[in-house]
């Protein structure tokens, strides 16, 4: 009887110590996939018919998601707001996984005014703004792309009014393998967006070799607001150098430019270039007719930003975190 309870008592431990070690390998190997009978298979997305810039008739499923990882959001091309900000943010992120996009990661850009934004208009936005390799622009029928924002979480209220520039600004990036979608915003951290990319989302993570441990990192200076602005804003089109990226470098330009002509330009760059204004006309001409987006800043988000770029003091923060990046890569799923 003493045996038997002895037993009986221990078979409890032993079962949660078999759970435990169980557990533990299926967790170190590979992330495993959607279960079977996932909402987010073949049944939820709509497979619709979308035409690339190069003129190619693909399906959204069969073609563009099935077993990837992808990044989608909708654009549309002459958008003077966050469109062209959201596009060269993810150009940015497009440059820190390197050639993988188009290997084992795929950016889709899809128009939510298709009777403009057609084939060819595509084609000449995703050229003025350098695009590389595995980066997809797409048209469609108006109405099936509707379906498909609903169908991803990117479709508000305020999408009904069809009043252009108020459509969803959010894109979202995903595993269609494993069934993960996550949602982001584009004013997100470049190297954090490539991050989610090409490691948390893939089915397979590999160790990384000379990796930074949490003991080693230095401590990053709180932003200022100047900083933060510009950070997450301004610098996936301008450098605080003389060098030009999709914009000019912005070094020198608050002597450059007359300090009430800048703060204007900050505030609503959109109108200026309405009005024909010829400074805002040359700057158009000379960098690809890219539209520099109204950022939506207040009057002391300007001023915080004028006094930032202004003074190179209050840029010393930058090389801490700067050097934090540099040390840090991306290491390719096997």
């Amino acid at each position: 009887m003493k045996m038997h309870y002895a037993v009986e008592y221990l078979r409890i431990p032993i079962l949660l110590f078999l759970i435990v070690c169980i557990a533990s390998i299926i967790g170190s190997g590979p992330v495993a996939a959607a279960p079977a009978g996932s909402r987010w298979g073949a049944d939820y997305f709509p497979n619709i018919p979308l035409v690339t810039q190069d003129g190619k008739t693909v399906r959204f499923y069969d073609d563009l998601i099935k077993d990837k990882v992808v990044a989608i959001n909708f654009i549309y091309t002459h958008c003077g707001d966050t469109c062209p900000l959201e596009t060269a943010s993810l150009r940015q992120v497009q440059k820190q996984l390197g050639n993988r996009v188009g290997r084992d990661i795929f950016f889709y850009s899809i128009s939510i005014d298709p009777d403009h934004d057609t084939p060819a208009v595509l084609k000449e936005y995703a050229e003025n703004f350098k695009v590389g390799p595995g980066w997809t622009f797409l048209t469609g029928d108006k109405a099936e792309i509707a379906l498909l924002r609903k169908k991803l979480g990117l479709y508000s209220r305020n999408d009904q009014s069809e009043k252009l520039n108020e459509h969803h600004t959010s894109f979202i990036i995903g595993n269609e393998a494993i069934g993960q979608w996550i949602k982001r915003s584009p004013f997100d951290e470049p190297m954090v967006l490539a991050r989610l990319l090409g490691d948390s989302l893939q089915r397979v993570h590999a160790a990384k070799a000379g990796a930074l441990s949490y003991a080693e990192a230095p401590r990053l200076s709180t932003l200022a607001r100047g900083e933060d602005l510009y950070r997450s804003r301004c610098d996936s089109c301008h450098s605080l150098g003389t060098e030009d990226g999709l914009g000019p470098g912005l070094s020198g330009v608050t002597e450059k430019r007359d300090r009430a002509w800048l703060a204007r330009w900050l505030k609503a760059p959109d109108r200026i270039l309405a009005e024909k204004d010829p400074i805002a006309m040359q700057l158009f001409e000379q960098y690809q007719k890219l539209l520099m987006p109204n950022l939506r800043l207040s009057d002391a988000d300007v001023e915080a930003l004028i006094a930032y770029m202004a003074d190179p003091n209050k840029r010393a923060g930058n090389t801490i975190i700067e050097s934090v990046i540099s040390k840090t890569t991306l290491t390719p799923s096997p």
